[in-house]
């Protein structure tokens, strides 16, 4: 899921399509060389929101996981907000970095245009819109994490009572409604008569306001409750029902509360895009597909103190989807229109 603060809901509207010459020439010949001119490149990323803040901490520590490794050099600006994105992304681009990442849901023409502007830089960026070949040294990804979303919602519909489900998101954006819908569809694999409360807080980082919605939830009888958003799963340890978790383990804060989270990992997206850099091979292309389960890009968290509390005929449903998942004979839909309470 995405995760910066301070932004306004995404509306698709139509992408700029006017490119400059040069640039049209890029499309057509591919990148300049002087893309892959570093041994190690020098890596720049560009955050609306904290780096603990968990959909840009899992950027962060790919980040540094190829930093510590030698691969590339990394800088990163955090809490930018949206009015000053565009001239954080242009004076790293003229500090010389050649692969910037960050998150663009609020200033997708701007950093569009920057990239336009800076052919012999490659762009990946968090994106609701697809890679457009008249910029194309410009690279969308998202969390496409819906494989394990859709797995921990088996294990919440078999954990549920009440079969009431309290679903606490940021926006009703592609980036969240499919990991809600994928989850919903988890759940009734083991609960076929769950009920769903479906929230937006109007926000990525507000965790007072994400607690209070799900208190709301929980007296309306709710009895798990999906934590898209931090202050979610606070919610549920002070009335002492379960959550799950989404991006990041937060098990170890919770341990008697979060039975199980979907993880994203964004090492497959960042190192496919780091060897194109060096390759000279990067190109416009949708990179939310390193996000699949089977491209390593997601996986379930262990079940840590949970482990033995859910059911043996559960786990082995989960781990049959999820071999499933993993060869291709079971395709989890991915439906980004906004979920609706039920």
């Amino acid at each position: 899921m995405p995760s910066f603060s301070k932004i306004l809901p995404v509306s698709r509207r139509s992408l700029l399509k006017t490119a400059g010459a040069g640039v049209a020439a890029a499309a057509t010949m591919g990148l300049p060389t002087r893309l892959f001119a570093q041994d190690v490149l020098k890596v720049a990323a560009v955050y609306t929101v904290p780096v603990e803040q968990q959909w840009a901490g899992r950027i962060h520590q790919a980040a540094n996981a190829a930093k510590e490794r030698g691969d590339i050099e990394y800088v990163y600006s955090e809490n930018t907000s949206n009015n000053d994105y565009e001239r954080v992304m242009r004076e790293y681009c003229e500090a010389g970095h050649k692969l910037i990442l960050g998150e663009v849901f609020g200033v997708e023409d701007a950093a569009r245009q920057v990239a336009r502007d800076y052919p012999d830089v490659a762009f990946l960026m968090g994106s609701s819109f697809k890679e457009d070949p008249d910029v194309p040294n410009f690279a969308p990804f998202d969390n496409y994490i819906q494989d394990a979303s859709y797995l921990t919602g088996i294990i919440a519909g078999a954990m549920s009572e009440t079969k009431n489900f309290g679903m606490v998101g940021g926006y009703p954006i592609p980036e969240v409604n499919r990991l809600m819908h994928a989850f919903m569809a988890g759940v009734k694999e083991s609960a076929p008569d769950a009920k769903f409360q479906v929230a937006f807080i109007g926000s990525w980082f507000d965790p007072p306001k994400a607690k209070e919605t799900a208190f709301a939830q929980i007296d309306a009888g709710a009895d798990v409750m999906y934590a898209e958003r931090f202050g979610v799963s606070d919610a549920a340890k002070e009335r002492s029902i379960l959550a799950i978790g989404n991006v990041i383990d937060t098990q170890a804060d919770y341990p008697e509360t979060v039975v199980a989270s979907a993880l994203w990992h964004f090492e497959p997206t960042l190192d496919k895009a780091i060897a194109e850099v060096k390759a000279g091979t990067f190109t416009a292309a949708d990179y939310g597909v390193y996000s699949f389960m089977k491209e390593g890009g997601c996986s379930i968290a262990p079940l840590g103190t949970f482990e033995g509390k859910v059911s043996a005929e559960t786990m082995a449903m989960v781990a049959e989807k999820e071999a499933a998942i993993k060869d291709g004979s079971f395709t989890v839909e991915i439906n980004d229109e906004e979920p609706k309470s039920s």
